[in-house]
């Protein structure tokens, strides 16, 4: 009898430990992690991923472009848009906080082909993020007038707009997050044309709506909120359909209570390495804050459309660096798992050199050309006279910025919670906020102040973040060494 039910145990690991390594082949059936050809992989991720942030964007800067349009009321009611931006970005944070924390640990366990372990993580992620997207829904309806009149919205014109969209965007909560936080897991797992699909059905969708909405229908702003809500469902929907459909290696679900009682360390992994982007996105949201107050004291109203342009813009041109670098992390994160030093190093490499030409490209456009940035999203000449200088003073020293990238990606991608968490809050709350608050008030700089603050915190926080990677990688490289033999 013991003989019998030992043979039947080894034969269950057996079958599991055979389920495993079909369950790996067929997830790197799409694209090999393992693959020596670093440049080529980084690029098969990074292109589908470029395509669809690039898209992604499409859901807020459309609405920008036509909203900028709007008879009459324009330039107004994009400043009043712009409001919400803070608001928008705090949702964004949660979404990372489980996506862009959950998503490396995933890639790891592959790496290590704990498949299971890799299961769970993604299942959990998604869990929190559906919880979260409630809590967040419930508290934006309660709180949107008192808040937004809170970081600006003084007038009852921008008041009245404001609350408008960002009421109306709120409905999409739940399937932004979902579409946000969850296309990392399918980027995870080999299948980034996927993650592009899901992203370009919502934003092709939005692009079509929101002129017949807004001028069509003659529903102006609220009209844009409705077609951006009716993309998210749409985006969503077909990113949970892939995960749960029969080509997904692992299979999404949502767990039982009891079950994410269980997943408390995974929780904590997720939430302690997903801070960092957390923390990237709400202090992100706290300077959008404190640049709008600052604008509006030494400015006055017109330059809160000014940086709602300048932050459209910015969007726009950081999507392809920021590509590259997501496209690679899944890369970095298997391999570090697989203990494949080689193929780290080189990834890394790959990211670092073509991160620094983009960057250089983009900042001599700028230099070049501002007024064919601007006018993308305005054609008021008023507008454009006080936009442009400004346009020139937030991109000096844009290339710095890829260096913060590329080190960021890094420690999140190599599980690195307290660097990330450290450089996210250097670069933003002890550089900028304290640079945007003290440089207007100098005799002479005023508004030139608020957008000096960007590339100070370039510089010396894109370099910080650089060097500190670099240094910590080599002893990480030289402990895989050590442990290869």
């Amino acid at each position: 009898m013991k003989h019998c039910v030992k043979a039947e145990a080894v034969h269950d690991h057996t079958a599991r430990r055979n389920a495993n390594v079909r369950l790996n082949l067929k997830i790197m059936a799409q694209i090999d992690f393992s693959d020596r050809h670093v440049i080529s992989n980084v690029f098969r991720i990074a292109v589908p991923m470029l395509v669809a942030q690039t898209f992604n964007l499409l859901y807020n800067i459309v609405d920008r472009i036509f909203i900028g349009r709007i008879p009459g009321i324009g330039t107004t009611a994009l400043g009043a848009v712009g409001l919400c931006f803070p608001l928008i970005m705090i949702i964004t944070a949660f979404t990372n906080l489980f996506g862009s924390g959950g998503s490396p640990l995933f890639s790891i366990e592959l790496g290590k082909k704990e498949t299971e372990e890799a299961h769970l993580l993604m299942c959990t992620s998604f869990t929190m993020i559906l919880l979260t997207a409630v809590v967040l829904f419930t508290a934006g309806e309660i709180f949107a007038r008192p808040v937004l009149r809170l970081i600006g919205a003084e007038s009852p014109d921008t008041l009245r707009i404001s609350v408008l969209y960002f009421r109306i965007y709120l409905l999409g909560t739940i399937f932004q997050m979902t579409t946000v936080g969850m296309n990392p897991f399918v980027n995870a797992q080999g299948f980034p044309g996927i993650g592009m699909r899901s992203v370009v059905i919502g934003a092709v969708t939005n692009t079509i709506l929101d002129p017949v909405f807004i001028f069509g229908l003659k529903m102006g702003v609220e009209g844009a909120a409705i077609a951006t809500v009716i993309s998210q469902i749409l985006s969503s929907v077909s990113v949970i359909t892939f995960l749960c459909g029969k080509k997904a290696p692992l299979k999404l679900r949502v767990l039982s209570p009891r079950e994410l009682f269980a997943s408390g360390k995974r929780i904590l992994d997720i939430v302690s390495l997903g801070i960092s982007s957390f923390v990237f996105q709400a202090t992100n949201s706290l300077v959008s804050v404190a640049c709008n107050h600052m604008l509006l004291i030494t400015g006055g109203q017109i330059y809160i459309s000014v940086m709602t342009i300048i932050s459209s813009v910015r969007q726009l041109l950081d999507t392809p660096v920021l590509a590259f670098a997501d496209g690679a992390s899944p890369l970095i994160s298997y391999n570090y798992g697989a203990k494949s030093k080689e193929l780290v190093e080189k990834t890394i490499r790959t990211v670092s050199v073509t991160g620094m030409i983009y960057t250089a490209l983009v900042w001599g456009l700028i230099s070049l050309f501002p007024a064919f940035f601007i006018s993308i999203f305005s054609s008021d000449k008023e507008l454009l006279a006080y936009a442009v200088p400004a346009l020139h003073v937030y991109f000096f020293a844009f290339v710095f910025q890829s260096l913060q990238y590329c080190g960021q990606t890094v420690f999140k991608a190599l599980g690195k919670r307290r660097q990330a968490i450290f450089f996210s809050l250097l670069r933003k709350v002890v550089i900028v906020l304290p640079l945007t608050l003290l440089l207007p008030r100098i005799p002479g700089l005023g508004t030139t102040g608020v957008f000096m603050a960007e590339p100070v915190s370039n510089v010396i926080g894109g370099t910080a973040c650089f060097l500190t990677m670099r240094m910590i990688l080599k002893k990480e490289l030289a402990e895989m060494n050590e442990h290869a033999f």
